[in-house]
């Protein structure tokens, strides 16, 4: 009998010693999973981009995350400088799922955006958006999210003469964000920012002074081109446009886009300081007008689309990847010789916002065929985006870089 009892005594020691084990164990595992393998739903912060286990912070691989209650910066109808090309909501929209994704980059998070602090980096400083209107719509975007912070209407103003720079000002802290037309970046038939839409097209090759005088002395550049070379060959003067002498020559498109980036940057070495001035060259932003290519009806372009394309990598036609080489090429010879152009890689993360565009909602510059109303997507756009959107996340980039510091050593 005792002996019996002896041994349930063992019994019951053991079993509370096994589960004092257990129970230590789950607390430790709970406590090392909220520190170190339980994500974030909002990992947003206010700091500069932290880097996760020691891997390089890239901001362009990663995914986007459906965020309403961060998203989105402004409201479209309280954006007093928003463009009817641009007003999705406005024009008959009704879903709005387009507005509140956000980028997660894999390895590191983007700082909290902040349109106090981005003003204050650019107190008494003069940021410019030179390109199409693929970066107009990235200038209203950004304009949109630095004025959202402005409660005094009459601390900020617009001016636009009918040149090809648009200014959008801030008194309170004398900064200036601009936009200036020039679609191929060097000097063109196409230069007029209304009437630019010409039965061909013709680049003066050699010559970018007559655009770039007007934005040389900035302290940020945010330059693009991408849209207006999408064509097989390209008319190239050697000469003026005012003078008879001129050679012209008919040249494969890619070989022109890389001479143009050349005069770019030959200007850019000799005119830039390179201690005042940060650069950046947006990537080209992908297009989504064959529906097939992620997987749609053929004959079927963005219309009516709502949902992002989950397949990771997606590539579509719309982009070029020659040209995006000539882009690296180019700029990397420029680094070399000293000086920074920073690439902001905006392509992947676009491919997959399909449901972005504004398709048939924006506003109609010219009279519909009765075709066309028949058939929406035969007008659809889907080259440009919604606001707001897509390019808000472009500019959330740029903000990482401008105010954070990122990648600036």
């Amino acid at each position: 009998m005792a002996k019996q009892q002896l041994l349930m005594m063992g019994i019951r020691a053991s079993f509370h010693t096994l589960s004092a084990v257990l129970v230590a164990g789950v607390i430790f595992t709970a406590v090392f999973l909220s520190r170190n393998v339980l994500p974030k739903e909002h990992p947003q912060s206010d700091s500069a981009p932290n880097v996760e286990d020691g891997r390089e912070c890239n901001l362009f691989e990663g995914k986007w995350v459906f965020d309403n209650e961060s998203n989105p910066i402004y409201k479209e109808e309280e954006c007093k400088f928003m463009s009817d090309q641009l007003a999705c909501e406005k024009f008959g929209r009704k879903d709005s799922s387009y507005k509140f994704w956000r980028w997660q980059p894999r390895t590191c998070n983007l700082p909290r955006f902040n349109g106090t602090k981005l003003l204050e980096s650019l107190r008494n400083k003069r940021m410019v958006y030179v390109g199409d209107s693929l970066n107009r719509g990235q200038w209203v975007s950004m304009v949109c999210m630095a004025s959202s912070v402005i409660t005094n209407p009459k601390l900020m103003h617009m001016h636009n003469n009918g040149s090809n720079l648009i200014t959008f000002k801030s008194l309170e802290y004398n900064a200036t964000i601009e936009f200036y037309w020039a679609p191929l970046l060097v000097e063109s038939n196409s230069d007029d920012p209304t009437n630019h839409r010409l039965p061909e097209r013709i680049v003066r090759i050699q010559s970018i002074e007559k655009h770039a005088r007007h934005w040389t002395e900035s302290d940020i550049i945010v330059l693009n081109s991408y849209l207006w070379w999408r064509m097989p060959h390209i008319k190239t003067l050697w000469g003026s446009f005012e003078k008879l002498d001129g050679i012209y020559k008919e040249v494969e498109m890619v070989r022109v886009y890389e001479m143009a980036l050349q005069t770019l940057s030959q200007w850019l070495e000799v005119h830039v300081n390179s201690n005042r001035t940060k650069l950046f060259f947006m990537s080209m932003s992908p297009t989504h007008e064959r529906a097939e290519e992620w997987g749609g009806k053929t004959n079927q372009n963005c219309y009516g689309e709502t949902s992002l394309i989950d397949k990771e990598g997606y590539n579509g036609r719309g982009s070029d990847p020659k040209m995006m080489r000539v882009v690296e090429n180019v700029f990397g010879r420029l680094r070399r010789r000293g000086l920074n152009m920073h690439m902001i890689n905006i392509t992947q993360l676009s491919e997959y916002r399909k449901d972005g565009h504004p398709s048939i909602y924006r506003k109609q510059w010219e009279q519909l065929k009765e075709d066309q109303v028949v058939e929406p997507r035969s007008y659809s756009d889907c080259i440009h985006w919604c606001l707001p959107g897509v390019p808000d996340v472009w500019n959330h980039l740029l903000y990482a870089y401008i105010v954070d510091n990122h990648n600036f050593t």
